[in-house]
């Protein structure tokens, strides 16, 4: 399993469609104050299920929405879809009859209504299910698999101990 693409629309400062090719080897992403690092952080722990705002930089959950600005109108979705290669077959997604399991689309919408919705491959979901989806392949909300900026910095002032409980945790042991 291999994260693929990320794309996101109407999500935080992403206003337009946006994606993200990650080939093989991508481990990081970088770039200067503003360009919406963070965002993409948010963006990969929301569409895996994250559920406070607080922890997505926000006071409610409507704050992913893109909310305009003196050009642009405020969006009424925010989309993110992550697409892993699953040609290895780490994730046994249950799809429906023909569906192809090489590659697997998780996406997360939330309109301004309130309602919001998660697919696998286009297919409406349960938050439950995406997370059994991804249970032991080391990805999910909380994993470190994805880490943000400020994780960087405690895991080097963490001490020996507590370091090494964090890499247990990460390789799964």
């Amino acid at each position: 399993m291999r994260l693929s693409k990320l794309i996101l629309s109407g999500f935080k400062s992403f206003a337009d469609r946006t994606e993200f090719d990650f080939d093989e080897g991508i481990s990081c992403i970088v770039g200067p104050n503003g360009c919406g690092k963070s965002n993409v952080v948010d963006a990969v722990k929301w569409v895996l299920g994250e559920q406070s705002a607080k922890s997505l930089r926000g006071s409610e959950m409507a704050d992913v929405i893109f909310n305009g600005s003196s050009a642009r109108r405020a969006a009424g979705v925010a989309e993110v879809t992550l697409v892993f290669d699953n040609s290895d077959g780490a994730i046994q997604p249950d799809l429906p009859d023909g569906a192809d399991p090489s590659v697997i689309a998780i996406t997360r919408r939330l309109y301004r209504s309130g309602q919001s919705e998660y697919l696998i491959n286009k297919t409406l979901a349960r938050l439950r299910d995406i997370r059994e989806m991804f249970m032991d392949t080391g990805l999910g909300r909380d994993a470190y698999s994805v880490i943000e900026q400020g994780r960087v910095e405690s895991f080097l002032q963490a001490s020996q101990d507590d370091r090494r409980s964090i890499f247990d945790e990460a390789a799964g042991i």
